[in-house]
Protein backbone atom coordinates (compact mmCIF):
# COMPACT_ATOMS: atom_id res chain seq x y z
CA UNK A 1 0.00 0.00 0.00
CA UNK A 2 2.60 2.41 1.11
CA UNK A 3 4.30 1.69 -2.45
CA UNK A 4 1.04 2.65 -4.34
CA UNK A 5 0.86 5.68 -3.10
CA UNK A 6 4.29 6.49 -3.21
CA UNK A 7 3.79 6.27 -6.63
CA UNK A 8 0.52 7.76 -6.87
CA UNK A 9 1.83 11.07 -4.99
CA UNK A 10 5.19 11.25 -7.60
CA UNK A 11 2.13 10.73 -10.29
CA UNK A 12 0.10 13.67 -8.93
CA UNK A 13 3.37 15.64 -8.40
CA UNK A 14 4.45 15.50 -11.95
CA UNK A 15 0.91 16.26 -13.29
CA UNK A 16 1.51 19.90 -10.75
CA UNK A 17 4.68 20.34 -11.96
CA UNK A 18 3.57 19.58 -15.77
CA UNK A 19 0.23 21.71 -15.33
CA UNK A 20 2.42 24.54 -13.60
CA UNK A 21 5.03 24.93 -16.69
CA UNK A 22 2.04 24.72 -18.96
CA UNK A 23 0.05 27.64 -17.69
CA UNK A 24 3.60 29.67 -17.20
CA UNK A 25 3.15 33.19 -18.38
CA UNK A 26 5.36 33.73 -21.76
CA UNK A 27 8.37 36.36 -21.26
CA UNK A 28 7.55 38.03 -24.27
CA UNK A 29 11.08 38.31 -26.11
CA UNK A 30 11.39 41.39 -28.31
CA UNK A 31 12.18 40.14 -31.83
CA UNK A 32 14.73 42.14 -33.91
CA UNK A 33 13.41 42.93 -37.49
CA UNK A 34 17.21 43.74 -38.25
CA UNK A 35 19.58 40.98 -39.32
CA UNK A 36 22.08 39.95 -37.08
CA UNK A 37 25.22 42.27 -36.99
CA UNK A 38 27.32 39.23 -38.38
CA UNK A 39 24.77 38.05 -41.41
CA UNK A 40 26.87 38.99 -44.37
CA UNK A 41 24.38 40.95 -46.39
CA UNK A 42 26.87 43.31 -48.22
CA UNK A 43 28.55 39.88 -50.19
CA UNK A 44 25.18 39.35 -51.78
CA UNK A 45 24.90 42.78 -52.63
CA UNK A 46 27.97 43.00 -54.14
CA UNK A 47 27.39 39.62 -56.10
CA UNK A 48 24.29 40.66 -57.65
CA UNK A 49 26.07 44.17 -58.59
CA UNK A 50 29.21 41.90 -60.14
CA UNK A 51 26.17 40.26 -62.08
CA UNK A 52 26.40 36.97 -60.33
CA UNK A 53 22.79 35.09 -59.92
CA UNK A 54 21.34 35.62 -56.28
CA UNK A 55 18.59 34.59 -54.76
CA UNK A 56 16.89 35.68 -51.75
CA UNK A 57 14.51 32.94 -49.55
CA UNK A 58 11.12 33.26 -49.79
CA UNK A 59 9.65 32.87 -46.48
CA UNK A 60 6.18 32.31 -47.40
CA UNK A 61 7.93 28.65 -49.40
CA UNK A 62 9.77 27.89 -47.08
CA UNK A 63 9.66 26.16 -43.88
CA UNK A 64 12.19 24.76 -41.31
CA UNK A 65 10.61 22.01 -38.00
CA UNK A 66 12.44 20.43 -35.71
CA UNK A 67 10.80 17.47 -33.57
CA UNK A 68 11.81 17.56 -29.68
CA UNK A 69 11.33 14.05 -27.95
CA UNK A 70 10.55 13.50 -24.64
CA UNK A 71 11.70 11.12 -22.57
CA UNK A 72 12.56 9.61 -18.73
CA UNK A 73 10.71 7.12 -16.49
CA UNK A 74 7.59 9.54 -16.22
CA UNK A 75 8.01 9.78 -19.87
CA UNK A 76 4.31 9.25 -20.52
CA UNK A 77 3.04 12.19 -18.29
CA UNK A 78 4.79 14.82 -20.91
CA UNK A 79 4.12 15.44 -24.41
CA UNK A 80 6.72 15.31 -27.90
CA UNK A 81 6.95 18.65 -29.51
CA UNK A 82 7.12 20.20 -32.88
CA UNK A 83 8.87 23.60 -33.16
CA UNK A 84 8.81 25.51 -36.46
CA UNK A 85 10.24 28.27 -38.33
CA UNK A 86 7.96 29.91 -41.16
CA UNK A 87 10.54 32.97 -41.21
CA UNK A 88 13.56 31.77 -42.79
CA UNK A 89 15.66 34.89 -44.39
CA UNK A 90 18.89 34.97 -46.58
CA UNK A 91 20.42 34.29 -49.78
CA UNK A 92 21.46 31.91 -51.61
CA UNK A 93 24.31 32.00 -54.54
CA UNK A 94 24.70 29.00 -56.44
CA UNK A 95 27.50 30.42 -58.86
CA UNK A 96 29.05 30.48 -55.94
CA UNK A 97 28.28 27.17 -53.71
CA UNK A 98 27.10 29.36 -50.93
CA UNK A 99 23.98 30.64 -48.86
CA UNK A 100 23.53 32.27 -45.41
CA UNK A 101 20.24 32.54 -43.96
CA UNK A 102 18.88 33.13 -40.29
CA UNK A 103 15.84 32.64 -37.72
CA UNK A 104 14.47 34.80 -35.10
CA UNK A 105 14.36 32.63 -32.42
CA UNK A 106 11.24 34.64 -30.73
CA UNK A 107 9.17 34.15 -33.60
CA UNK A 108 9.53 30.48 -33.60
CA UNK A 109 6.21 28.43 -33.58
CA UNK A 110 5.30 25.33 -31.09
CA UNK A 111 3.15 22.42 -31.73
CA UNK A 112 0.85 23.73 -34.82
CA UNK A 113 -1.69 20.81 -35.35
CA UNK A 114 -0.92 19.80 -38.90
CA UNK A 115 3.42 19.88 -38.31
CA UNK A 116 2.15 17.47 -35.32
CA UNK A 117 0.09 15.33 -37.84
CA UNK A 118 3.35 15.05 -40.17
CA UNK A 119 5.53 13.80 -37.36
CA UNK A 120 3.30 10.91 -36.60
CA UNK A 121 2.62 12.22 -33.00
CA UNK A 122 -0.28 10.59 -30.61
CA UNK A 123 -0.68 13.18 -28.16
CA UNK A 124 -2.24 16.93 -28.38
CA UNK A 125 -1.02 19.18 -25.70
CA UNK A 126 -3.21 22.28 -24.53
CA UNK A 127 -3.32 25.64 -25.76
CA UNK A 128 -1.74 26.34 -22.26
CA UNK A 129 0.69 23.28 -22.80
CA UNK A 130 1.73 24.78 -25.53
CA UNK A 131 2.22 28.49 -24.74
CA UNK A 132 3.74 27.02 -21.32
CA UNK A 133 6.72 25.02 -23.64
CA UNK A 134 6.75 27.90 -25.81
CA UNK A 135 7.94 30.58 -22.72
CA UNK A 136 10.04 27.48 -21.31
CA UNK A 137 12.19 26.99 -24.70
CA UNK A 138 12.63 30.72 -25.38
CA UNK A 139 12.98 31.99 -21.28
CA UNK A 140 15.47 28.85 -20.22
CA UNK A 141 16.54 26.37 -23.00
CA UNK A 142 17.62 28.88 -25.91
CA UNK A 143 17.69 31.70 -23.69
CA UNK A 144 16.58 34.19 -27.09
CA UNK A 145 17.22 37.42 -25.18
CA UNK A 146 20.58 36.61 -25.09
CA UNK A 147 21.13 34.45 -28.23
CA UNK A 148 18.05 35.90 -30.41
CA UNK A 149 18.81 34.34 -33.55
CA UNK A 150 20.39 30.72 -35.41
CA UNK A 151 22.64 31.69 -37.81
CA UNK A 152 22.78 29.04 -40.82
CA UNK A 153 25.87 28.93 -43.31
CA UNK A 154 25.77 26.49 -46.25
CA UNK A 155 28.55 25.50 -48.40
CA UNK A 156 28.48 23.41 -51.63
CA UNK A 157 25.28 24.65 -52.13
CA UNK A 158 25.78 23.44 -56.44
CA UNK A 159 22.51 23.67 -58.63
CA UNK A 160 24.64 21.18 -61.20
CA UNK A 161 23.61 18.53 -58.16
CA UNK A 162 20.67 17.77 -57.43
CA UNK A 163 21.52 15.30 -54.75
CA UNK A 164 24.24 16.62 -52.67
CA UNK A 165 25.89 16.69 -49.50
CA UNK A 166 25.91 19.92 -47.98
CA UNK A 167 28.66 21.52 -45.13
CA UNK A 168 26.50 23.37 -42.95
CA UNK A 169 27.66 25.47 -39.81
CA UNK A 170 25.05 26.43 -37.61
CA UNK A 171 25.55 28.85 -35.35
CA UNK A 172 23.07 28.74 -32.25
CA UNK A 173 23.12 29.72 -28.13
CA UNK A 174 26.72 31.31 -29.00
CA UNK A 175 28.19 27.89 -30.23
CA UNK A 176 29.27 26.88 -34.00
CA UNK A 177 28.83 23.68 -35.17
CA UNK A 178 29.48 22.47 -38.39
CA UNK A 179 27.37 19.46 -39.59
CA UNK A 180 27.03 17.13 -42.91
CA UNK A 181 23.78 17.45 -44.67
CA UNK A 182 22.61 15.15 -47.20
CA UNK A 183 20.07 17.63 -49.80
CA UNK A 184 18.24 17.27 -52.63
CA UNK A 185 18.43 20.48 -54.72
CA UNK A 186 15.80 21.39 -57.51
CA UNK A 187 17.04 24.59 -59.42
CA UNK A 188 15.57 26.46 -62.92
CA UNK A 189 17.06 29.28 -63.15
CA UNK A 190 14.53 31.61 -61.56
CA UNK A 191 13.95 29.23 -58.56
CA UNK A 192 16.15 27.44 -56.17
CA UNK A 193 14.47 24.71 -54.05
CA UNK A 194 16.77 22.79 -51.33
CA UNK A 195 15.10 20.25 -48.78
CA UNK A 196 17.22 17.89 -46.77
CA UNK A 197 17.01 16.69 -42.91
CA UNK A 198 19.47 15.87 -40.13
CA UNK A 199 20.23 15.23 -36.25
CA UNK A 200 21.99 17.00 -33.71
CA UNK A 201 22.57 17.15 -30.24
CA UNK A 202 20.94 20.22 -27.91
CA UNK A 203 24.56 19.64 -25.63
CA UNK A 204 26.67 20.35 -28.81
CA UNK A 205 25.07 23.52 -28.68
CA UNK A 206 25.84 24.07 -25.13
CA UNK A 207 22.07 23.94 -24.42
CA UNK A 208 21.10 21.96 -21.24
CA UNK A 209 17.72 20.16 -22.38
CA UNK A 210 14.79 20.63 -19.88
CA UNK A 211 13.98 17.89 -17.12
CA UNK A 212 11.65 17.97 -14.44
CA UNK A 213 11.82 15.91 -11.52
CA UNK A 214 15.22 14.95 -11.30
CA UNK A 215 15.19 13.86 -14.72
CA UNK A 216 12.00 11.76 -14.80
CA UNK A 217 10.38 14.05 -17.18
CA UNK A 218 12.49 15.15 -19.36
CA UNK A 219 13.48 16.31 -23.25
CA UNK A 220 15.52 13.96 -25.31
CA UNK A 221 19.06 15.90 -25.93
CA UNK A 222 18.67 14.36 -29.73
CA UNK A 223 16.93 16.48 -32.24
CA UNK A 224 15.45 15.78 -35.79
CA UNK A 225 15.59 18.69 -38.21
CA UNK A 226 13.65 18.75 -41.72
CA UNK A 227 13.53 21.50 -43.94
CA UNK A 228 12.52 22.77 -47.08
CA UNK A 229 14.05 26.52 -48.52
CA UNK A 230 12.98 28.10 -51.95
CA UNK A 231 14.41 30.81 -53.12
CA UNK A 232 13.35 33.14 -56.04
CA UNK A 233 16.71 35.00 -58.20
CA UNK A 234 16.42 38.55 -58.01
CA UNK A 235 17.22 40.83 -60.67
CA UNK A 236 20.20 42.16 -61.40
CA UNK A 237 21.43 45.71 -61.37
CA UNK A 238 19.36 48.16 -63.52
Amino acid sequence: MAFRLHRAAVAAAAVLVLAFAGCAELLRVEAPLAPPPEFPEGYYQQALKAGKPVFRIDPAQSLVVIEVRRGGSLARLGHDHVVASHEVTGYVAPGEGRADLYVVLARLVVDEPALRKESGFDTQPTESDIEGTRANMLNHVLEADKFPFALIGVTGADAKEKKTTLAVAVTLHGHTRTLKVPAEIEADGKTFDVSGKLEFKQTDFGITPYALLGGAIAVKDGLALRFRVRAQRMPGPG
